[in-house]
């Protein structure tokens, strides 16, 4: 007869058994739990990037500094929903506090839902030689956008501005210039904050000769005089700031010029009398050439006209004649018609003579006519009671009025 065997159970055994169960209950539990939590947050966080992905975030992010003076600069040129009016939030960090897990707490803003490009850092209190994290994003009454970044450095970034002013003064044979550093946002040296870096370039030249020739001269002090330079001579001189450690230099300042004093040079002096007695003799050649040229064009296009000897001769014999023997209230009239001259014969008495009037027209130089002595000429007759005359070509006309 044989018996069955039964199983023997250890109380031990199921009691380790039972707890391994309950034990991965428990794990499943917590698993399905933080499944339902990354589902969740996923969730959040797809609707949180939905959101972001709408609203654009600024563009062309960049500081506008110069010594102290920082604005923050951004352009947005998206559009947006109708009836949405687009702000912008700007905030700095010191880089420093960055690193540390909770650092949004130490995010500062400068600029909150402002409509303008810009943000003014200037009352900021970023110091000169900081290290700070700049960020700004888009905002609308729904949405915000992503933020966007940069480093700024003001030692490192800011543009340095040239002397505040300059005087420029000649001193005997000398010149003086005065610099004054450039100021901060406060009216501050900029020297204070530059330690000893800060120098100035120093440009010099003729102000006939232009900037294309200047000299230059680097120098740390504010009074600074340029000798070994020419006298009574006009000089121009403009100054720039220049960082000798980061190697950055401002723009010119504006230029200023004057004269310097002292005798004027010997030869500078023989050299003006010499070019005034050049134009001397420049301007007397000039009146001659002038006039010579007057002369010739009067001669060409009006040439002069001079009589025969043996026509003189006659005219001046006629005058003497008809002066000696005209008496009484007539006139005798001596006219020319071009082709010769007709003298009318007329009957004189012998009244005393009251008035004589002579008009000679004649197309002549005068200048080169020279009477001679009074002759009787063989071929003019006169009596006591006539006058006659035979014709002459020449236009001229003879009036006695008695």
């Amino acid at each position: 007869m044989t018996k069955a065997l039964l199983p023997v159970v250890d109380s031990s055994s199921s009691g380790r058994s039972l707890r391994a169960n309950t034990e991965q209950l428990q794990q499943q539990n917590a698993n399905m739990k933080a499944l339902r939590c990354f589902c969740v947050c996923s969730l959040l966080l797809l609707k949180v990037s939905a959101g972001f992905g709408d609203l654009r975030h600024p563009e062309n992010v960049s500081m506008d500094s110069l010594n102290t003076r920082y604005v923050l600069r951004w352009d947005w040129p998206h559009e947006t929903a109708a009836n949405q009016t687009v702000t912008f939030t700007a905030q700095y960090i010191r880089e420093f506090r960055s690193r540390k897990a909770n650092y949004e707490k130490y995010w500062t803003s400068v600029c909150v839902n402002v409509l303008e490009h810009r943000c003014d850092f200037t009352g900021a209190e970023l110091h000169y030689n900081g290290l700070f994290l700049l960020r700004v994003r888009a905002n609308t009454s729904q949405q915000s956008s992503g933020w966007v970044q940069i480093r700024f450095c003001p030692d490192e970034h800011a543009a340095l501005g040239p002397p505040s002013s300059l005087k420029l003064s000649s001193v005997k044979e000398d010149l003086e210039i005065i610099i004054t550093d450039p100021l901060s946002s406060t009216n501050q040296s900029m020297k204070t904050l530059l330690d000893k870096r800060l120098s100035y370039l120093i440009q010099y030249w003729r102000r006939s000769e232009g900037p294309q020739k200047a000299k230059v001269l680097e120098t740390k002090n504010n009074l600074v005089m340029l000798t070994e330079l020419d006298r009574q001579t006009w000089y121009c001189v403009r100054v720039q700031s220049h960082d000798v450690f980061h190697n950055k230099s401002s723009v010119f300042s504006d230029t200023h010029c004057t004269r310097t004093e002292g005798q004027m040079p010997y030869w500078q002096i023989f050299l003006y009398v010499l070019i005034s007695l050049l134009l001397c003799l420049l301007l007397v050649l000039l009146y001659f050439c002038f006039n010579k040229m007057l002369s010739l064009l009067k001669n060409t296009f009006c040439p002069a006209v001079h009589l025969p000897d043996h026509i003189q001769e006659l005219l001046s014999s006629t005058a003497s004649l008809l002066f000696s023997t005209l008496v009484g209230d007539h006139q005798v009239s001596l006219l020319s018609h071009g082709c010769g001259l007709d003298v009318a014969p007329k009957i004189l008495n012998g009244a005393q003579v009251s008035r004589i009037s002579l008009q000679m027209e004649l197309n002549i130089d005068f200048k080169t006519f020279k009477p001679r002595p009074e002759t009787r000429d063989p071929e003019l007759h006169s009596t006591a009671d006539h006058v006659y005359s035979r014709p002459l070509k020449t236009h001229w006309q003879l009036k006695v009025f008695m």
